[in-house]
């Protein structure tokens, strides 16, 4: 594109020009001086020049790296994108000013030969307009005025506006205006809605026929449209090749490949990736020209096309949502709110990442690691999966059957009902619940009624990105995560609000789920998933991760009509497999066990820990004093001091209310706000009597060896 010149000489001889215009239209010679006079008074009139960051334009709601998710029409239903220069083909501006304004950047806003021209042709054709002579700034200016300028009044005011933008406005600014403006037929504006409307893509790379057709279609917007008459666009843009051949612009070899291009004849649909979140971001944001949220198109556009081909397989009515998270940051990567979002059948405009629903089994994951952490269990704890009733309240597993004794981790990896209850007892509903809220999950329970039993089984409310929170946070260490997708204002991630688990615990989960049996499409190991049912087969769930992602999948109907057989196994987690193929070819490696895990079998645990204590026990003995769980008393323990290479000695505790105290000998050697651990290097070898006190002053104490 040719560079911008100095700026011509300003108003005066505009008035001048366009007075003597008049002149020749009809008056005296002696009357020009009052016609100068009322042209100076039209063009104290004019509006302000705007700049094209000022005009009205379509909502768009862009990705993470500035792609387009989805534009919104003006308030009159227009579709005008926001455009700048650097993100138009260049070939397409040289092709429209060689076509339309040849001396574009050497006028200052007319062209007076060819107006000259027009006005002799005007008298000599008795008043009839024989040819126009209008400047891409004088269209800039029609455009603005929003009136046809067919009379030569209209044309001695449009020349006067197109000075006035000359004076005011840079010819790249100008050249912007006319890029925004320039319309395209029916309620397209601008040559990047026109771009994305006839050719599905972005105007920054286009072929010469594009640029031929996108420079022809301004002049005549509605005969040319190639949706409507194909024979006349592909005219008017081969006049154009013909036009920029001769200008020597573009090869007759390259226009007549050109030509030979088929047009497309089918007015696209503009994007609509990521609809609920970008509805959301229209809400919230409704004065904005852009918003930028976290979401990633190419990923986004994948997830999409999975659910859809997903739902449709799944039956009639059945929707599907995903949602993908980096656990570090919180960011929604990718946020799929329903299979199709024109489905009435599937209520598609409904956003199923927020709508509140039975977690069915995916919630044991936090039961279990509140067991861990509060030194109940050990995953290779034993555990009895035998009918027990809890008052009325008597669970069963999916199946209906009992295993006996098992793990702890084979009671999480098989999703067992009766061994989860249990646990649940003993760790209390209300700590339950409470750490859900720390991982920012909401749980909805019925109006006026206290959390039981059931709500470890899916008997509470909550949502799919809820879920995603939760895990992310087991992920992440324990350490809650604020998820966030950039529509609407979020909460900032607290640096020091409390762990959902301590580390040991999270680590624990962590481990027990990557061992969890993947479905058909899947891969032993690559993930750590759970996935739920919820009662009477409303909801299959499926929530994962690996070192880097978090990923949840709903699948059912969003009126809650049951789909029979539907289960988290089969319809979810095939899904949440491929959400993380569509992520990358290879999952990032889970982190390594922290310090303070215990790598062992059942029979190596220290006694309090080989069997998880029956509920009656945990009843009686959950605000009790403190127990000294690891080490047990009168042990010697290997921590490697001969050799100099010494590894800390964990101290684990159950019971008791914290914050808790350690000490070693009766010295300090830390304090817990939460974890009921700690870590402590001794500085040689021999006895040291161990000991822990809690908030209430209740202690305990061991005595072991250490070498």
């Amino acid at each position: 594109m040719t560079e911008n010149v100095a700026r011509r000489p300003g108003w005066n001889r505009s008035l001048l020009v366009a007075a003597a215009l008049v002149g020749l239209a009809g008056f005296g010679a002696g009357e020009l001086h009052a016609g100068f006079r009322y042209l100076a008074e039209l063009d104290a009139g004019l509006p302000p020049s705007p700049y094209a960051s000022a005009l009205p334009v379509s909502l768009a709601v862009v990705d993470r790296t500035g792609a387009l998710l989805r534009p919104f029409t003006t308030a009159d239903g227009r579709w005008r994108l926001p455009v700048e220069l650097g993100d138009v083909d260049p070939q397409l501006i040289d092709m429209l000013l060689a076509y339309e304004d040849r001396s574009f950047f050497g006028h200052d806003g007319i062209d007076w030969r060819s107006m000259l021209r027009a006005a002799a042709q005007f008298t000599l054709a008795g008043g009839r307009i024989v040819s126009g002579g209008s400047t891409l700034t004088m269209q800039v200016a029609r455009l603005l005025e929003g009136e046809p300028t067919r009379s030569f009044s209209g044309k001695v005011v449009q020349m006067l506006h197109a000075a006035k933008l000359d004076r005011e406005l840079s010819k790249e600014d100008i050249l912007t205006l006319y890029l925004t403006l320039a319309p395209y037929g029916g309620n397209i504006e601008g040559v990047r809605a026109a771009s994305l409307a006839y050719f599905g893509k972005e105007p920054k790379r286009l072929t010469t026929a594009e640029c031929a057709l996108l420079v022809a279609l301004p002049q005549s917007p509605e005969a040319r449209r190639p949706d409507r008459d194909p024979a006349a666009a592909r005219a008017a843009r081969d006049r154009v090749l013909d036009r920029v051949v001769a200008a020597g612009l573009v090869t007759a070899e390259a226009s007549a490949a050109a030509k030979r291009e088929p047009l497309l004849t089918i007015r696209r649909d503009f994007p609509k990736h990521a609809a609920h979140v970008a509805q959301a971001a229209a809400r919230a944001h409704p004065n904005a020209r852009e918003v930028a949220v976290t979401i990633d198109r190419r990923l986004q556009a994948a997830l999409e096309r999975l659910a859809a081909g997903r739902a449709k397989k799944l039956g009639s009515k059945v929707s599907v949502a995903i949602v993908v998270a980096d656990q570090a940051t919180g960011a929604i990567l990718g946020s799929v709110g329903s299979a199709d979002l024109f489905d009435a059948d599937t209520d598609g405009y409904v956003d199923m990442t927020q709508a509140v629903r039975s977690p069915g089994s995916t919630l044991k994951p936090l039961i279990f690691g509140l067991a861990f952490e509060l030194g109940l269990a050990h995953p290779e704890s034993l555990i009895e999966d035998r009918e027990t009733a809890f008052g009325a309240y008597v669970p069963v597993n999916f199946d209906g059957l009992s295993r006996g004794t098992v793990t702890v981790r084979q009671a999480l990896t098989e999703s067992l009902n009766i061994p989860a209850v249990t646990v649940l007892d003993a760790v209390g509903t209300a700590r339950f619940i409470a750490r859900l809220k720390r991982a920012h999950v909401d749980p909805k329970l019925p109006p006026g009624e206290p959390p039981g039993l059931a709500v470890g089984l899916g008997g509470v409310g909550v949502t799919l990105r809820q879920l995603v929170s939760l895990y992310a946070a087991v992920a992440r260490g324990g350490g809650p995560v604020v998820l966030h997708d950039g529509a609407t204002p979020s909460a900032p991630d607290p640096f020091d609000a409390p762990p959902v688990l301590d580390k040991v615990a999270a680590w624990y989960v962590a481990d027990i789920l990557a061992g969890v049996p993947p479905p058909l499409n899947g891969t032993a190991g690559r993930i750590a998933y759970k996935t739920g049912t919820s009662y009477g087969y409303r909801d299959a769930w499926s929530v994962g991760f690996d070192g880097k992602h978090v990923v949840g999948v709903w699948v059912g109907r969003p009126d809650g009509v049951p789909v029979p057989g539907i289960t988290g196994i089969a319809a979810a987690a095939p899904i949440l497999f491929e959400s993380f193929d569509r992520l990358a070819s290879r999952s990032t490696p889970l982190p390594e066990a922290p310090t303070g895990v215990l790598l062992a079998s059942n029979a190596e645990l220290p006694e309090p820990l080989k069997h998880f204590r029956h509920q009656d026990d945990a009843k009686n003995t959950r605000d009790s004093a403190p127990q000294i769980a690891y080490p047990a008393n009168g042990v010697d323990i290997d921590l490697g001091i001969a050799t100099g290479d010494i590894s800390p000695l964990v101290v684990k505790i159950r019971n008791g209310s914290p914050p808790f105290s350690f000490f070693a000998d009766g010295a300090p050697i830390g304090r817990s706000a939460f974890a009921r651990q700690s870590l402590w290097t001794p500085s040689g070898p021999g006895f040291v009597t161990l000991s822990v006190v809690d908030a209430k002053g209740r202690s305990d104490s061991v005595k072991v060896f250490l070498n």
